[in-house]
């Protein structure tokens, strides 16, 4: 799937307190891309991002998906699309803490009335090493294991894409670096496009096409 923004902008109030989050930045994603976005806190990098996965609509420009404009869709048709074809990896895991790993993995698949494919899912648990996690619930695993359940949960549906905000943000520098390799990993093996954001100019290095953004203006890392 290719993906195009162009001239995104976001701005927040009016007047004297307005505020440009974003500012008409431009971004081609092709199928298969591993790209991070490298900004410091405030820079608007996860303003971006959830432009680009549909969680939240631009002020001003157009994002399309193989060349169908995103945000004239209603609400309810965005969010179909959003768990059909975009994967979210939150920093904060935002697991359910009631449902087990398992459960937690396969709630974007129930939500859309849909059943698992087992050999699928426990290909998923194996590459991501929580095969024997699956009937724990959240309380009871480390944070690089939720953040692995919540890896596989935005793989479940075999979207397009995969949008990740701060991955290793909410974890030691272990589990962090264990969590950045089992991403490398799931992108080679599986060829998802893999769209990351991060402060941290160490991990922005491992992906093979970078861009910063600062002050709201996207753009290239030459080289």
């Amino acid at each position: 799937m290719h993906i195009q923004a162009q001239d995104l902008s976001k701005i927040y109030g009016q007047g004297e307190n307005q505020v440009t989050a974003l500012n008409r930045a431009s971004l081609e994603i092709a199928p298969g891309d591993f790209i991070s976005i490298a900004g410091p806190s405030g820079s608007g990098k996860s303003t971006l991002l959830h432009l680009l996965s549909g969680l939240d609509r631009p002020t001003s420009g157009r994002l399309t998906y193989d060349g169908r404009d995103i945000c004239g869709l209603t609400d309810r048709e965005l969010s179909a699309f959003r768990r059909r074809r975009i994967g979210f990896i939150f920093q904060q895991f935002r697991l359910l803490p009631v449902l087990t790993a398992r459960e937690n993995i396969i709630m974007p698949l129930l939500l859309d009335r849909k059943q698992p494919d087992e050999t699928y899912l426990n290909h998923l648990a194996e590459l991501l090493g929580i095969q024997d996690r699956l009937t724990h619930l959240p309380h009871e695993l480390s944070g690089g294991q939720q953040q692995r359940v919540a890896i596989a949960r935005a793989l479940i549906a075999g979207p397009d894409v995969v949008f990740a905000d701060e991955p290793t943000g909410n974890l030691d520098s272990r589990s962090g670096g264990e969590v950045m390799s089992l991403l490398q990993t799931v992108h080679q093996e599986l060829g998802k496009a893999l769209v990351m954001i991060t402060h941290d100019s160490r991990i922005a290095a491992l992906a093979p096409r970078r861009l910063s953004i600062v002050d709201g203006i996207l753009s290239e890392v030459a080289g």
